[in-house]
């Protein structure tokens, strides 16, 4: 059952209120309007439901942390409007959300469509790289290229009304909240669990998308057990607004006739035909009890280890430093150094960064601190780019390099101050 207290997503139904309910999810920095040129035909026999993200569309502005964590709002916003089993089509971020709720809660999905979407997007160093620009720079520069990235060159050079629509919905979205979702993004990774996706999925992706394109298909096509591919011609990334027609016409056959019944549901008498079922309680077994005069003897708990806190490391350690960092830290490891790389994971990252006492923001300002009184610059170089991607703004980093000038020396911040200048420069310029 959903949690009563998360926040309901912003929505509209379009469509019978008798039918069966249909979900369009939206993609990041889209608002449900991506789907406008759909609803007419699908909202002929289905109840279409569209949401926007937090953030998107002037919707309420609450973060989320997760791609599971919005797939447990949607649920909620679902309970909440009595809807309990749906089909869904989701757009790249909408679409990882639907594989989200066909692997936690199949019951909840009658039928499922993935639209340029992956099991994995990109990589989590390109999506916090991402998060540390917009904190630095705003939205404009990610609006200002999301043509390119959502639709073919001809495409964008014919509709410049539609062009520009693309670049006020990402300039109007919530920076907070964009960025949030990148880190969602960035933790998101179902490769080992598509297996288990048990619902009819239609996979369907633009002949030219460079974000999310036909590779990235065809790996969710090949884990998904009951899962086909339509490759749309002449279509990117936002495939639904680049060729309307075509995948109006490929949703209503996928959910025309992919539509899974309930579990227990006989299609051949309408009802439901699970048998009902006797519990039998489960007793337990006769506690001993000790003779008059007598100590029972102790229960003994089954011994509980402490968990390693290397695998605790290894996470804190990607997350905050990146993959690309870690990777080339670990494939240089030998015999001599390997040692070593296992100690700083297991103790320094698993042991101290991943305590809850302090938030990673703080713990990035005691690191940089101490590294620019110890004088080591290369580390600083490399815990100036993870305080960007925990939280830490430009101006913010200024002021610890200021407070450390204090205590540890204008000549050991004047070096910092050249490091750090350098890192900012390079990881909060916008790629062209």
């Amino acid at each position: 059952m959903s949690d009563t207290h998360t926040p309901a997503l912003q929505y509209r139904f379009d469509g019978p209120e008798d039918a069966p309910v249909l979900i369009l999810a939206p993609s990041l920095g889209t608002t449900w309007h991506m789907w406008d040129r759909q609803v007419p035909e699908l909202a002929q026999q289905w109840r279409v439901f569209r949401f926007d993200l937090p953030g998107h569309g002037g919707a309420p502005a609450h973060p989320a942390g997760s791609v599971s964590e919005l797939a447990e709002r949607l649920l909620a916003t679902l309970d909440a409007l009595g809807v309990q089993r749906f089909g869904y089509a989701g757009c790249a971020f909408g679409g990882a959300i639907g594989a989200e709720l066909a692997l936690r809660h199949p019951e909840r999905v009658a039928s499922l469509v993935l639209i340029a979407a992956s099991p994995r997007f990109g990589t989590a160093d390109e999506f916090r790289q991402r998060g540390v620009i917009v904190r630095t720079n705003g939205l404009d520069p990610i609006a200002r290229t999301a043509p390119e990235r959502w639709f073919t060159q001809g495409f964008a050079a014919n509709q410049p009304a539609i062009t520009e629509w693309a670049v006020q919905m990402v300039r109007t979205t919530d920076p907070g909240c964009y960025i949030a979702a990148c880190e969602a993004l960035a933790a998101f990774d179902i490769r080992a669990e598509l297996g288990s996706v048990g619902v009819p999925t239609l996979v369907l992706v633009g002949s030219d998308d460079q974000v999310t394109g036909p590779a990235e298909a065809r790996t969710l096509v090949a884990g998904i057990p009951d899962a086909r591919l339509a490759v749309v011609p002449g279509a990117s990334h936002l495939v639904p607004v680049e060729q309307p027609a075509a995948v109006t016409d490929l949703l209503v056959t996928h959910f025309t006739t992919a539509w899974q019944p309930a579990p227990g549901y006989d299609t051949a008498t309408g009802q439901m035909a699970v048998p009902p079922v006797m519990v039998r309680p489960v007793l337990a077994p006769p506690v001993p009890v000790a003779p008059v005069g007598e100590l029972a003897p102790a229960v003994q708990p089954e011994a509980v280890g402490r968990p390693d806190p290397y695998d605790a490391g290894i996470k804190v350690r990607r997350e905050v430093l990146g993959d690309a960092h870690v990777d080339r830290a670990l494939a240089t490891a030998d015999e001599f150094s390997g040692d070593f790389q296992e100690f700083i994971t297991r103790y320094a990252w698993g042991e101290i960064w991943d305590r809850p006492g302090l938030d990673r923001r703080s713990r990035s300002c005691v690191t940089l601190t101490a590294l620019v009184a110890g004088g080591h610059l290369e580390e600083l170089a490399f815990h100036t780019r993870a305080a960007l991607r925990n939280g830490l703004t430009p101006a913010e980093i200024k002021e610890v390099l200021l407070h450390a000038a204090v205590y540890c020396g204008v000549p050991a911040a004047n070096s910092a101050f050249k490091v750090a200048q350098q890192v900012i420069r390079e990881e909060t310029t916008p790629s062209e």
